[in-house]
């Protein structure tokens, strides 16, 4: 490829500080929550995550772009984060089955996209300073009028984000045949859930983030989930509404991520805005039930608190996070109820944790039996 000429951008953080990069040619401003995610690979499945909704991604991977795009290597109907901020951006890539180049898939969603800034030096800000508000730009001439810009960006504690991610509608996965039937709601879902309940036998019904419990009962399911997804879980009322009335029916219930969160709230347990949040493939976890330790991928800004849940008389901790302690996992002990914070579905992985998906299975099958 032959040397291109490109425009300078820049990385405009909240408090002020700016950090200097270049355009990979499409211009233009995104503005969001900015964030970094640990992982060396997988940034596709990153991308159009729903969780990453109204985020701006800094990818600590020194190379982005390089192994291209799949068609079959995406978790929604599109890119969800509102821009990427990288080191070096490949517009070549080499693999066997790629669809295609990473800048053509940025050109066809219109992602702004900044390569060749610091972001060893960003992302150690950013661990210092926390998460925050941030804008990215072609135009650097301009930065007292993206301050201005910058200015009016709701802050993510507060901000209610499943409705612009969920579906409208709801719709079905799988084989209608299949031995167990699931409602899902979803309030960010990503595809590789559908998959992996899917493969073990499940036919799912998935409802939009406002759901109620009539609603997704109508189906007659054998057990429910909810799903992950962005924004801060306090102002999902319904979805908390929805939770409660699960759990006081005692029905099989699993939630992760922001499910996990709102499976909390419906407990009375409160929920709080991380420094800096947890966003990665390689985070550890110890299973508290069994010993055993995980290696994890995480997606989050926002976390239960720990001695609200350890003195809660029907709420157990069974997973915690081993580099913070903060809780990664619960589950009732009067109900058919648990939840994690971090992703058994991940793809390209880890898959320490695709057991919780077989568990989950195991647990409607039980009350089925019971019932």
């Amino acid at each position: 490829m032959k040397y291109q000429t490109r425009k300078k951008a820049l990385v405009l953080l909240a408090d002020g500080t700016i950090f200097y990069g270049k355009s990979i040619g499409i211009e233009g401003t995104a503005t969001g929550e900015i964030c970094f995610n640990t992982g060396m690979t997988g940034y596709q499945e990153i991308f159009t995550d729903p969780s990453y909704f109204g985020q701006l991604m800094v990818t600590t991977n020194a190379h982005i772009g390089n192994y291209g795009v799949n068609d079959e290597e995406v978790e929604s109907d599109g890119i969800k984060i509102s821009g990427l901020i990288c080191r070096n951006f490949s517009f070549t890539h080499s693999r066997v089955d790629s669809d295609g180049n990473l800048f053509d898939w940025f050109k066809e969603h219109n992602l702004v996209a900044i390569s060749d800034v610091d972001t060893r030096a960003l992302v150690s800000y950013i661990r210092d300073n926390g998460a925050m508000n941030a804008i990215i730009s072609t135009e650097v001439d301009k930065i007292e009028d993206l301050k201005k810009q910058l200015a009016d960006i709701p802050n993510m504690e507060g901000l209610e984000l499943a409705s612009k991610v969920s579906t409208k509608e709801p719709y079905f996965v799988g084989d209608e045949n299949a031995p167990i039937k699931i409602s899902a709601l979803d309030i960010g879902i990503k595809k590789n859930i559908l998959r992996n309940l899917v493969k073990r036998g499940a036919y799912i019904k998935v409802y939009p983030y406002n759901a109620s419990f009539e609603q997704m009962s109508d189906f007659n399911p054998d057990g429910y989930f909810i799903s992950n997804g962005p924004g801060d879980p306090e102002p999902l009322e319904e979805a908390q509404n929805t939770a409660k009335e699960i759990i006081k029916r005692n029905l099989p219930l699993f939630g992760i991520c922001l499910g996990h969160q709102v499976i909390a709230l419906a407990n009375g347990i409160s929920t709080y805005k991380m420094h800096n949040g947890h966003r990665g493939i390689n985070h550890p976890v110890k299973n508290l039930l069994t010993g055993k330790g995980e290696i994890t991928s995480q997606n989050h800004g926002f976390a239960i608190n720990r001695e609200e849940t350890e003195a809660h008389p029907d709420v157990e901790i069974t997973h915690v996070h081993l580099n913070d302690n903060t809780v990664a996992g619960i589950r009732m002990k009067s109900k058919n109820v648990f939840s994690v914070q971090y992703h058994p579905e991940a793809s390209p992985g880890p898959h320490d944790a695709e057991y919780l998906f077989d568990q989950f299975i195991e647990n409607i099958k039980k009350a089925k039996v019971e019932a």
